[in-house]
């Protein structure tokens, strides 16, 4: 009896503790992915004018949005970065484990965690380099922005982590939608459809707005 009394005294907090990450998970990527389209919206501002794009900016920096909160969310992505990392086969033994099983099952989200993990760490690297080179650079002009994607390593870059960021958070967006039951069985595959074409559509504006700042005249 002593036994099961502390076996279930010791499982119960971890329980707890369990809950408690995965809920933080999922609240840090919904502001990431909340942010995300945001900010792919506010930059494609650019497609309207330069000018508009200026004036966005100068508004987030004057109120110190940007100094403040581009740091911030930087620490919110790594931490969710962290959380996540918790269930990411890194061991070969879990790579193997994980992609038999998923080639048994033919499952599709479990191969949308996989398309999640690998983009997961690619961000990490390009989008870290991308928010310290803008912070350390202000202010965010259009101008400013097209001299970096005119540069040929940054729109490699960009062409890059655009997709990657969009397939990222639209399917971070389906399976928090899955996992928390607000995205039911009988929907799943109507939802999945629509969010194919959100994700479609953000990269369609964001290859765009490159474009647009590969026209911009940089003196």
């Amino acid at each position: 009896m002593s036994n099961q009394s502390s076996c279930s005294c010791t499982a119960q907090p971890q329980g707890f503790r369990a809950a408690y990450l995965d809920w933080a998970q999922m609240l840090s990527g919904a502001a990431l992915v909340i942010f995300m389209w945001c900010h792919l919206l506010l930059v494609s501002s650019v497609l309207l004018g330069q000018g508009v794009m200026n004036a966005i900016a100068h508004f987030f920096e004057a109120t110190y949005m940007a100094q403040v909160g581009g740091p911030i969310l930087f620490l919110i992505f790594v931490f969710h970065f962290i959380l996540a990392a918790r269930k990411m086969p890194f061991r070969s033994r879990e790579h193997e484990a994980y992609f038999e099983h998923a080639k048994r099952f033919k499952h599709l989200d479990t191969w949308l965690w996989v398309v999640q993990v690998v983009s997961a760490v690619i961000i990490l690297v390009l989008g870290s380099a991308h928010v310290y080179t803008v912070l350390s650079n202000l202010p965010i002009t259009a101008v400013r922005s097209a001299a970096r994607v005119q540069n040929g390593s940054w729109l490699f870059l960009y062409l890059v982590l655009l997709p990657l960021t969009e397939l990222h958070v639209g399917i971070g967006f389906y399976r928090i939608g899955v996992k928390w039951g607000f995205i039911k069985r009988s929907t799943r595959k109507g939802f999945h459809a629509k969010e194919n074409l959100l994700t479609i559509g953000m990269i369609a504006i964001g290859v765009m707005t490159l474009v647009r700042f590969l026209t911009i005249t940089v003196q």
